[in-house]
């Protein structure tokens, strides 16, 4: 009898567990067709902005032709006119010697007739030495640059050809691919993580420094890798900075106010603390703006962020548990002898005292390992994700470490050290 009732739980128990498992498969597959909906979205943007992008050159093209369309004008049109000028005026000169001529032809049929023999001879020669005047005038017009022909041409500028040629496209299409953050716990994934063991055991755990860039950036207090790869860096209690994937400093985002700790919520979405204002900010990455502000009745320092949830410390007694518009999950009651200024989701709750001088960054593996920047003794120390056992990393090479993250689902991230002055990548290794 006893052994149908364990069979029983058993069963029942297996039920709930499979039950479990596709509601998060169920939740997981709900988040790919959102995400997926919001990708169209932002294609059909991007195809908007390309067409912009399109209309915007080819006005500003068509400007610029008018405008050396109109200049070609006006010198064409006075180059047509000084010419036309000077042929009028050869012409109506040619003509002047032409009524001139037909006079002395007149006057040659009526110097014989009338006139004694000396009178004509003498008639003769002055009409004879006005001819030779006018032959004169003949010879001397091919010296005259009125009399030759002319033609306007215009002589074309190479350079347009080959700006034409050059211009076989106004730019390459590609489709970016990116992989999408299917990083949910479900039960494959939580069986698959306790058969892995001995992948997650921190004795085996090495750190690697790859190289280190130096940023100048004001002192840090908060670093993330967002899912893109590009990172974010908060100065302390000042701007929110973004990154290339390789450390170079792009711009800093325009979020008013001063900042503190942040979060990646989605793909498109951060969230932000600002202690002053005893507020989050929600901050729409791909239109930079800030769509939504959360209010709260403390200090805020820390925070993280789960399943369209966020952690946040409140001043240095309080961690609490927050849906995206603000309504409190659940509150938790700490000791703590500073504000809760750096903070990591995990399901656990332990604490940790043994020898660290001041520790600062925090992050986790994919194993649920707690990586600590501890600041003053210039280590890098992995906790296990149970708190009881740990390991130093790195002991040498970084001054006063203050922020560390990993990429999203990789074992390679940066570690910023001396007060936001270097930005170190590294890379992790289980073996």
């Amino acid at each position: 009898m006893q052994d149908k009732q364990n069979e029983k739980t058993k069963i029942e128990k297996s039920k709930e567990s499979v039950e479990k498992e596709i509601n998060s498969i169920l939740q997981l597959l709900g988040k790919i067709v959102n995400d997926k909906s919001q990708n169209i979205k932002r294609g059909e943007q991007e195809y908007e902005s390309i067409k912009e992008f399109i209309v915007k050159i080819r006005n500003e093209i068509d400007k610029h032709l008018t405008h050396l369309e109109k200049k070609i004008y006006q010198e064409a049109d006075t180059i047509l006119n000084q010419e036309k000028s000077k042929a009028t005026d050869l012409i109506a000169e040619i003509e002047g010697k032409q009524k001139n001529l037909k006079k002395m032809q007149d006057q040659l049929h009526t110097v014989i007739p009338h006139t004694s023999k000396l009178q004509s001879f003498l008639g003769i020669h002055q009409i004879e030495q006005q001819v030779h005047q006018c032959q004169r005038y003949i010879d001397d017009l091919e010296k005259d640059d009125r009399a030759k022909e002319f033609t306007i041409k215009m002589e074309k500028n190479n350079e347009t050809e080959k700006i034409i040629k050059k211009l076989g496209s106004l730019g390459e299409l590609t489709v970016v691919k990116s992989d999408m953050d299917l990083n949910k716990e479900t039960g494959v994934r939580r069986e698959a993580q306790v058969e892995s063991q001995e992948q997650s055991n921190i004795n085996n755990m090495t750190i690697n420094i790859e190289n280190k860039i130096q940023i100048n950036i004001r002192e840090i207090s908060d670093m993330i890798c967002l899912m893109d790869g590009r990172l974010i860096i908060v100065e302390w209690v000042d701007n929110v900075n973004l990154l290339t994937p390789d450390g170079k400093l792009l711009k800093p985002l325009p979020i008013p106010g001063d900042a503190f700790g942040v979060t990646q919520i989605n793909q498109d979405t951060i969230a932000i603390t600002y202690p002053k204002e005893k507020a989050i900010k929600i901050f729409n990455m791909e239109n930079e703006t800030v769509t939504k502000v959360i209010t709260l009745d403390k200090g805020c320092w820390g925070l993280s962020s789960s399943d369209d949830s966020l952690v946040v410390g409140l001043i240095h007694d309080e961690i609490s548990i927050i849906d995206l518009e603000g309504n409190t999950l659940k509150s938790i009651q700490v000791e703590c002898k500073s504000n809760l200024y750096n903070l990591v989701y995990c399901k656990q709750i332990w604490q940790y005292k043994q020898d660290l001088s001041e520790p600062y960054g925090l992050c986790t593996d994919t194993y649920g390992n707690i990586i600590v920047a501890d600041s003053k003794s210039h280590r890098i120390i992995v906790i296990s994700k149970d708190g009881k056992e740990s390991k130093v990393l790195l002991s040498d090479g970084l001054k006063y470490p203050t922020c560390i993250c990993l990429k999203q689902n990789e074992s390679s991230g940066f570690i910023c050290d001396d007060y936001g002055k270097n930005l170190t990548k590294f890379n992790l290794s289980s073996g």
